[in-house]
């Protein structure tokens, strides 16, 4: 019987993930065993969440069009339409 190579290729992002889902796991089996491995306290938890969720909710409004004036929302058609004419021209 041959052996087989099985060549699987990950992301360096998929990696991450798995190696916290792991970290989790093993995390939530010894708390439930009553073993506190992270020495995190709930109003902690809640501060960090908090701090994270402004963060990234920070970010993402900083970095996103928002457009709130009617001049501004001409123009983002405008710029959808130009968008439209440049990628039809280059089929």
């Amino acid at each position: 019987m041959k052996n087989k190579v099985i060549n699987i290729k990950c992301t360096k992002s998929t990696v991450i993930r798995t190696a916290l889902l792991l970290v989790a796991l093993i995390n939530n089996c010894l708390t439930l065993c009553g073993h506190s491995v992270l020495p995190f306290d709930e109003e902690m938890v809640t501060q960090v969440v908090s701090a994270a969720f402004t963060g990234v909710m920070s970010i993402m409004a900083w970095w996103k069009n928002n457009s709130f004036s009617e001049a501004a929302h001409k123009a983002d058609n405008h710029l959808k339409e130009l968008k439209m004419a440049n990628k039809s021209s280059q089929k």
